[in-house]
């Protein structure tokens, strides 16, 4: 309705093509990306991912170096069994942030203690459950009644009536879903 005649026309610069571009003569000019620019985009999308600072992400990376095997897999690994992680995949919370917030205000107990570090690496055979207050479990059983149709990750066995959980197996690299080269990452890091 706001548009003008000229808009039922070819001539329109609200529809042209050149609306897709960055402003000034040349538009954007991309050239390929270097290689260390690509090496960079996977580490930052990792980061972003799992809402990591650089500092936390470094110390995860050099945990990683240390265990035996595929330093990437283990990462991701490591990444994937963060207390604020398990939490979000166990779809107590909507998202990473705010499972972080449960955690830090102490609604989430790991075998019986209560974990207020969203950086807590979880084990096989830890137990996750909810604060035994109302408000934790209102809270967490909205969540958990709000997405019915969510399913658990293989490695993780929820008790949606408690609400409580229980991790049975390590993270493998196809529970990690985001589509990611750990190996770009690795050699990042690794400089």
């Amino acid at each position: 309705m706001l548009k003008g005649g000229r808009c039922e026309t070819a001539k329109c610069p609200i529809e042209k093509k050149q609306r897709n571009l960055a402003p000034g003569m040349h538009g954007w000019r991309r050239g390929r990306a270097s290689e260390y620019a690509v090496r960079l985009r996977e580490k930052q999308k990792v980061k972003r991912y799992y809402g990591l600072l650089e500092r936390q992400f470094m110390r995860c990376f050099h945990k990683a170096e240390k265990i035996r095997g595929n330093t990437g897999e283990t990462l991701l690994q490591l990444l994937e069994r963060r207390l604020d992680n398990v939490v979000y995949k166990l779809n107590f919370a909507p998202s990473r942030k705010a499972a972080r917030q449960l955690i830090i205000h102490g609604h989430i107990y790991v075998n019986g203690r209560k974990v207020d570090i969203g950086d807590y690496t979880t084990k096989i055979g830890d137990r996750i459950t909810v604060k035994g207050s109302q408000k934790s479990v209102k809270e967490v059983k909205q969540q958990l009644e709000s997405n019915p149709n969510f399913t658990t990750q293989s490695w993780l066995q929820l008790d949606r009536e408690k609400p409580e959980a229980a991790i049975v197996a390590l993270p493998t690299r196809g529970d990690v879903q985001i589509p990611v080269e750990e190996q770009l990452v690795v050699e990042f890091c690794s400089r």
